[in-house]
């Protein structure tokens, strides 16, 4: 008898750089003149919210705007959506696709 093999992984890469971009306002806003400080000041704490937000939002974003771009206007995690997701990224496995759609279901945008 054959044995099953395990289902593959979700291998889904979330790349954050907002340490880059939190380091380069910070470098800013020590170098500002007084009328520049309000909007790098307000530019810092909007990285830092950014950089906050949790990888399964991030995820369920790009979800959102990848159906969105495709003009799906259902259910996020429909039959009609995994195809659409898996139409506008190929690379995408069944498997992945509705994981990520179940996911970015919860976390509405």
């Amino acid at each position: 008898m054959f044995g099953r093999l395990a289902p593959p992984e979700l291998n889904v890469l979330v790349l954050r750089d907002t340490d880059v971009v939190a380091h380069r306002v910070r470098q800013a806003l020590a170098e500002a003149t007084p009328e520049e400080r309000p909007g790098l000041e307000r530019a810092a704490a909007l990285v830092e919210q950014a950089a906050a937000e949790p990888d399964a939002a991030l995820l369920a974003r790009w979800v959102h705007e990848r159906l969105a771009a495709a003009g799906h206007e259902g259910p996020v995690d429909s039959v009609r959506a995994v195809k659409t997701l898996r139409e506008a990224a190929p690379g995408l496995s069944l498997r992945q696709a509705v994981k990520l759609t179940k996911d970015a279901a919860a976390h509405q945008p």
